[in-house]
């Protein structure tokens, strides 16, 4: 039987283990950066907590470069769900239809599916633009 929460372990940890280490990393390398700046220095100088400085200060300029690869990530993992769906035969999911779709020259279906992937590309690029203004209002939008 497929849909209780221990059959999707698997296929989650597949399609989102590579990018979740590839975001540390970002994240890792941008909170170095962040604190050994000046107002991190002048921050410690001050008697802020290191939290307060970590949480105030550096987390919110680390995190954009995180933030500009959550767009061509999810991308990646939306055609890479394609393969995992085939591999750990998930009934039902939009890949195995679209394989399927293409296996048997189903036209209709595959514009379906390929529209509503890109529907979702479309929405998920717009949102990490809205966080990236949230997070970062030196952005003015034109």
């Amino acid at each position: 039987e497929w849909g209780r929460a221990r059959d999707l372990v698997l296929p989650s940890l597949t399609l989102g283990l590579p990018y979740a280490a590839y975001i540390a990393r970002l994240t890792r390398m941008g909170l170095a950066e962040q604190l050994s700046s000046d107002y991190a220095r002048t921050a410690r100088a001050k008697g802020l907590s290191p939290t307060a400085i970590l949480l105030r200060h550096a987390l919110p300029n680390a995190i954009l470069p995180v933030i500009s690869y959550l767009g061509p990530a999810s991308a990646a993992a939306m055609t890479g769900s394609f393969v995992v769906e085939r591999v750990f035969s998930v009934p039902g999911g939009m890949g195995q239809h679209f394989v399927n779709a293409v296996q048997n020259k189903d036209l209709f279906l595959i514009i379906g599916v390929v529209l509503v992937f890109s529907t979702m590309l479309v929405l998920l690029n717009l949102a990490v633009d809205v966080i990236y203004r949230w997070v970062d209002p030196r952005i003015r939008s034109a």
